[in-house]
């Protein structure tokens, strides 16, 4: 049914990756699994992933990672996760357009996308259209996450190189350790550096990270960097750090299987859980729910005695 489909994203056509796209968002798993039924891909492209608060900075840096990559020759896309909207689910933000420099360059592709509840700060389906460009011979896949402060764990799970973005103003020891976002970067980059109190951030980035060090020589040292973004200061050496660490990572096997196992169960997991929640959810079981709703409030039992029952029922 989608043979064709997917020979044209093999050879990039660019409608037909959007196409592809948007049947994965609704969860087509026909299209799912014919795109799975080719895995292993021939191209594994580096996966970077960034993140950070609000205001930092994101979508800057994502803009110059594109051209610099481009310069290189590259093929670049780019998922852009925004909030969604609690009623539509569409997407809120639309502050990308300094990214429509891009539009008539065939080998970079961005799309933006709702976040759609998902609590980790990328879509749902955000794996599976990362296949679409392995399959599409990209070289660089970026993510870049809503940035709303949730720790946004999704995105380590997904990538190879996590920059975690931040600002001078982004607070003090007690803080940043209270978000518990040091354990998900590989490059830490304090940008508007040009702005007071930079160094005290990175002396306090470097005091954590000490802290949390380790003896063995072959494990990853956190790089920190300072860019200006508006002024592409920076950003050079960002990209000799993502490729230093890309690099790492294909050549210490304990590393590279630690980040290409994590994703391959996370999808097994959701995978699955799809599966179940979808064979579980009969007609019966449905209506059960919805008369149990129908109820007033006081005269509901639990949660947990409603799923019991659930469970009993044939």
């Amino acid at each position: 049914m989608f043979e064709k489909l997917l020979s044209e994203i093999k050879k990039n056509n660019y409608k037909s990756i959007s196409k592809a796209i948007s049947h994965v968002e609704n969860n087509n798993f026909d299209l799912i699994n014919k795109i799975s039924s080719c895995f292993p891909f021939d191209k594994k492209p580096h996966r970077v992933g960034i993140t950070g608060p609000p205001g930092a900075g994101k979508s800057s840096i994502t803009n110059l990672l594109i051209k610099k990559y481009r310069e290189n020759n590259l093929k670049v896309a780019v998922l852009l996760v925004d909030p969604s909207s609690p009623f539509t689910k569409g997407a809120v933000l639309g502050d990308r357009i300094r990214m429509l420099n891009y539009y008539d360059d065939n080998n970079v592709f961005i799309r933006s996308f709702g976040s759609r509840g998902s609590k980790g700060g990328l879509s749902n389906n955000i794996n599976e259209i990362a296949d679409i460009f392995s399959l599409a011979n990209y070289d660089i896949i970026i993510f870049e996450t809503v940035g709303v402060g949730q720790i946004e764990i999704d995105v380590v799970e997904q990538v190879d190189s996590v920059i975690l973005t931040l600002v001078p103003e982004s607070g003090d020891d007690i803080q940043i350790l209270k978000a518990g976002i040091l354990e998900i970067a590989d490059i830490f980059v304090v940008n508007k550096s040009d702005r007071s109190d930079s160094d005290k951030l990175i002396v306090s980035l470097k005091k954590i990270l000490s802290n949390a060090d380790t003896l063995d020589q072959d494990y990853w040292k956190n790089p920190i960097l300072k860019t200006i973004a508006i002024k592409d200061e920076g950003i050079d050496e960002l990209i000799n750090e993502l490729n230093n660490h890309f690099n790492f990572l294909n050549s210490k096997d304990s590393f590279k299987n630690y980040k290409i196992d994590k994703r391959y169960s996370s999808q097994v997991e959701k995978i699955l859980t799809n599966k179940l929640l979808n064979l579980f959810w009969k007609k019966n079981k449905i209506s059960s729910l919805n008369k149990e709703l129908e109820k007033k409030s006081k005269d509901r039992i639990s949660p947990y005695a409603f799923v019991q029952k659930l469970l009993n029922d044939k």
